[in-house]
């Protein structure tokens, strides 16, 4: 009896080992081709787009990162993304503390609008948008940062909220009690137990931001490109420079890997105390 059960156990594992190791194969599969055929020539690539390439060319890396203006155009894309993330979590955080303490019918109609922006798409308000941005001189680094924080603050500010409703009002009681003021209790008593919930905030934007074309190709200027414009360049009317583009996605990618490498203690331990509390 005990040999039956082990038995169909033991099966039950090796399916979901199977299945998980398919996914994964179908999750890695196009990063394989985007490096694979990153080091061939366009003749390669268009023969045969699976096999390895019969000398691997680096040269496409090094026009690439020339065409990308790597230097620059990574500087942009790493100030935008970090400073909008930054503003984002910072406002985000402290409205959702606020509104979760304030319990009046004003405080639960400003959360319903702010979810209801999230319904609301970019590509219906993006012309009036830049066209008021572009009246008072905001079409730049600093005006792509303020739309970043309205676009994205309205989901982190409900997440933001969820949270909320887990940490104990008597914590602000006993804070004030001791003296501390508004501030000092939610930068120094709230907002560390918030780390879960930020890091979810934070690897969410930073995912939506460095990849965003379409809203900074509308705002920034060509001496503040980001990767994602720089890109674009590889394609234009009339021919397609797959190997480069190529090239320059796995140039682009790799300070993403390097973050969630950097950050996986981090994440991981913010994942696990949400899934204690």
């Amino acid at each position: 009896m005990e040999k039956n059960v082990y038995e169909k156990r033991k099966r039950k594992y090796l399916i979901i080992e199977v299945i998980g190791l398919l996914m994964g194969l179908v999750w890695v599969s196009p990063f394989y081709l985007m490096l694979v055929n990153s080091f061939k020539t366009p003749r390669e690539i268009f023969s045969n787009v699976l096999n390895f390439p019969d000398q691997f060319n680096f040269d496409n890396y090094v026009v690439a990162f020339d065409d990308l203006n790597f230097i620059r155009s990574f500087f942009n894309s790493l100030l935008i993304t970090l400073v909008s993330v930054g503003v984002i979590v910072l406002f985000s955080s402290m409205a959702g503390y606020a509104l979760a303490r304030n319990k009046s019918r004003l405080s639960g109609i400003i959360l319903l609008v702010f979810v209801g922006a999230m319904l609301i798409p970019f590509q219906s308000v993006m012309i009036p948008l830049t066209a008021n941005f572009g009246r008072v001189g905001m079409l730049n680094r600093y005006g792509l940062i303020f739309m970043y924080l309205g676009f994205g603050g309205s989901l982190a500010l409900f997440l933001y909220h969820g949270a909320m409703t887990t940490v104990s009002i008597s914590m602000d009681e006993a804070a004030i009690i001791d003296g501390a003021n508004k501030f000092q209790i939610f930068f120094k008593i709230i907002f560390p137990l918030l780390s879960p919930i930020s890091v979810t905030v934070a690897i969410l934007n930073v995912i939506w931001i460095w990849n965003d074309y379409l809203l900074p190709s509308l705002v920034l200027s060509r001496a503040n490109e980001t990767i994602p414009i720089r890109m674009f360049y590889f394609f234009g009317q009339y021919t397609r420079q797959w190997h480069l583009a190529l090239a320059g996605l796995t140039i682009a990618i790799i300070p993403v890997i390097i973050f969630y490498f950097s950050a996986q203690k981090i994440i991981v331990e913010g994942v696990s105390e949400g899934a204690i509390k």
